[in-house]
């Protein structure tokens, strides 16, 4: 979660009367609340409450659905869970401590009307050899269950670079058993149906891609390329841990999105949103 995001929670949380309507959803999990039953247990007007529901909306803590003349809000705990993750992220100096663990959400059973199949997802840059690899590694951890992964490239070198699989066993993630491949692979007939295809580079963003069956949908979520970093082996590290840390990022963002809630206009305009991001436009800048 970038840090504007967390600001952007955090803010729409600060207000008692929204916090207030905030725990009410929580509890209500996974059914939700309609607006007027919220405002009477909280005793305030049903026009006020909307106008704090609506920011706490555009902060991604809440979604609605319309269910007959009821408009039913419901708390979107994936934010939350993000939200608990950013602000444990560097305790005990960054060790990943065990303890952390404890701040995980429980998991609320979904009504059965709401059900979530496994998404299939694609990752694409010209090399297929440090981005793509590093998204389909972070997507397969942060995503175990809900998402198969797969990377590719237009032109791939045939080899993924060693830095981006040093980044990934440092960070903790997958780092095994990944291979440079062209997309065409994913464009034969038996070819996995991809649900989403993300260029994560700006030349394989400007080409062809090859058509994908099932029609997924497609976003950009251009980051800088580590690769090219020319400088010492540090500033090559930094350059890595950088993109490393965009794209976990825009993947974190993209696995909070409550696809059993949203048609696939609102997704679209998420996805969007994800690739608008701040990204690592610049590789000499502080990694934090």
């Amino acid at each position: 979660m970038e840090t504007e995001i967390a600001l952007a929670c955090l803010a729409a949380l600060s207000q008692q009367t929204r916090l207030d309507a905030f725990r009410q959803l929580v509890a209500a999990e996974p059914k939700g609340l309609p607006a007027g039953e919220i405002a009477r247990k909280l005793g305030v007007p049903q026009n006020t409450l909307s106008a704090h529901l609506n920011i706490l909306a555009h902060a991604n803590l809440v979604a609605s659905a319309r269910n007959g003349r009821s408009v039913v809000y419901r708390a979107d705990l994936a934010q939350l869970d993000a939200l608990i993750r950013f602000l444990v992220e560097d305790c005990c100096g960054g060790t990943g401590c065990a303890n952390t663990e404890l701040l995980s959400l429980p998991k609320c059973e979904e009504p059965e009307t709401m059900t979530e199949k496994t998404f299939n997802v694609l990752f694409l840059c010209t090399g297929n050899s440090a981005r793509s690899i590093m998204a389909e590694s972070i997507l397969r951890q942060l995503g175990a269950g809900r998402f198969n992964v797969f990377s590719a490239g237009s032109h791939p070198k045939g080899e993924v670079h060693p830095y981006a699989l040093l980044t990934l066993e440092k960070m903790g993630f997958p780092h095994e058993g990944f291979r440079s491949k062209s997309w065409d692979e994913f464009a034969a007939p038996g070819s996995p149906q991809m649900d989403f295809v993300f260029t994560v580079c700006d030349n394989a963003a400007g080409e062809a891609c090859p058509i994908w069956p099932g029609q997924p949908m497609t976003a950009h979520w251009g980051i800088e390329d580590p690769a090219a970093e020319e400088g010492s082996d540090i500033d090559k590290q930094r350059a890595f841990a950088l993109a490393f840390r965009y794209m976990k990022n825009r993947i974190e963002q993209f696995c909070a999105i409550p696809f059993h809630r949203l048609d696939k206009l609102a997704v679209g305009k998420r996805l969007r949103e994800i690739g608008e991001m701040e990204s690592a436009a610049h590789p000499h800048a502080e990694v934090e």
